[in-house]
């Protein structure tokens, strides 16, 4: 069986080298088959050079498309039967990612999200947009029936048929919420794990939250109306 780990990236020349290092030091440790592939947003810094330095795929975007359009060029792209995606600015731990792995291995789940609020810290609930993520979780419970405390986690690890079957459109952040509502009403099996998370090691977070927030409210009624 085949891991594919998808890292979309933009502008992460401080954090996309470790978060590699890190992911194939895990990789290694757990002796699972796999692939790393990342894919540039058109970065202006020095991410794709960085990337390619590590001897991974990596998959350069010609314009700037958004997180959601380079996950789908990494979807394309991967051939595992398993699918993982994690960011690449350090919020996201690697040594995590058999956590996530697990429920699959053990046919307990298809689609597996890290929670960042199932373990959470006082002081790590207010860096978070914490009342932005518990309305979308509200609306995806409504519209889909499945309960989750972090619909917005980028931390998952999904069997490939989900993307096959998802037909994702997304561009931006909000492929997230997209794929969650798509896999629900599928009757695929949701799970979530308690991650580890800090806030951006380095620089800000590019997310709106007005402009992004509306964007991820649209797309759950979307995907819900579209099925």
């Amino acid at each position: 069986m085949l891991l594919s780990v998808v890292i979309p990236i933009f502008n992460e020349e401080p954090t996309i080298g470790d978060v590699l290092k890190r992911l194939k030091a895990t990789m290694r440790k757990i002796g699972f088959k796999h692939e790393l592939i990342v894919v540039d947003d058109c970065s202006a810094d020095r991410s794709l050079a960085i990337s390619k330095s590590h001897g991974v795929k990596v998959y350069s975007l010609k314009k700037h498309m958004g997180k959601g359009y380079a996950l789908r060029v990494g979807f394309a792209k991967a051939k595992g039967e398993i699918i993982a995606t994690i960011d690449s600015d350090g919020s996201h731990r690697p040594e995590e990612l058999p956590l996530l792995l697990a429920p699959i291995l053990r046919d307990q789940a298809d689609f597996v999200i890290g929670s960042r609020f199932l373990n959470e810290k006082p002081s790590s609930a207010r860096k978070l947009n914490a009342i932005g993520v518990r309305l979308f979780n509200a609306l995806i419970k409504v519209f889909t029936r499945t309960e989750v405390s972090d619909s917005q986690s980028g931390y998952r690890v999904m069997k490939s048929e989900i993307v096959k079957a998802s037909k994702l459109v997304s561009g931006g952040y909000e492929i997230e919420s997209e794929m969650l509502v798509k896999t629900a009403r599928r009757g695929f099996r949701v799970k979530e794990v308690p991650i580890s998370f800090e806030q951006r090691t380095y620089g800000r977070s590019r997310l709106d939250p007005m402009v992004d927030g509306f964007k991820i409210l649209l797309s759950i009624v979307a995907a819900y109306m579209k099925g």
